[in-house]
Formats: C-alpha cells, structure tokens, sequence
C-alpha cells in the first residue's frame, strides 16, 4: 500500500513540468530547507513554509518574495481556476524565515502543462492563461 506523506508525491509529473518550465525561464529552483539567496536573481523555493502552511512554491526576486505558484496534477486540467483562492490564501500568508507586509503580487496556478497567472498589483486582477513564469521586478 502506497502512503503519501508529502504533497510532492501526488504531482511528481507536475512538478517536474513546472521545474523545466522554471528553469527555462531562469529561474534557479532551490530546496525549503536550503535557501541559497546568493544562487541568483529570481528562485523558485519549493514547499516554502506559511503560517497556513507550505506554498507549493514560493518565488523571489533579488531576496524579496514575490509570487507563489499552486500545482496542481495534470488531470486537474482547466478545473485550475478553481484554486485561485488557495494560490490567493498562501499569497496573503505570512512567510517564515522573510518579512512580508503585504500579500505578494504575483499568482500562478500550474499543471505543468496549463498555467494560469494573476498580477494583483492590476487594480482589477484577471486570472489569465500563461505559457511561461515571468515576472517583472515588483
């Protein structure tokens, strides 16, 4: 009997999608428990922790945290949009080990093969598909 004991293990696809994607856009993917700040201008922190638990991903830019990315399974499919309001949640959450004051900008939903971004500093935020984890400097 299979036991799954991390949200890692239920998206292995996923995940490994979403870290090519990331990778192809520069982004240098690093461990919760070996943060690097120093390994480049954006990272993409796996399973970062929260006070409402760990974000899937949270992104930084120049050691500030900007964005957090929801993966979900492949089979998850266009139902993403129905986790804007958890990818939203872990945005407003408090970060462990940085200060953040605000909720962070930048709000991705993921299967790996569909991606769906969100820009709140936009007075009017539209959830919008994506083909890639871009992000301006906040």
């Amino acid at each position: 009997m299979l036991v799954l004991t991390d949200t890692y293990d239920r998206e292995p696809k996923s995940r490994d999608n979403i870290d090519k994607l990331l990778l192809q856009a520069g982004w240098v993917i690093q461990k919760k428990n070996r943060i690097n700040f120093d390994a480049g201008m954006g990272l993409a922190v796996r399973e970062y922790q929260t006070d409402t638990g760990p974000a899937d991903y949270i992104l930084f830019v120049d050691r500030k945290p900007v964005g957090v990315i929801e993966a979900k399974e492949e089979n998850h499919g266009y139902k993403i949009t129905t986790v804007e309001e958890q990818t939203a949640g872990y945005a407003a959450a408090k970060l462990k080990w940085v200060g953040n004051n605000k909720p962070l900008p930048f709000l991705y939903e993921s299967t790996g093969i569909i991606t769906r971004f969100t820009d709140n500093r936009d007075p009017s935020p539209v959830p919008a598909k994506s083909s890639a984890f871009t992000v301006r400097k906040p």
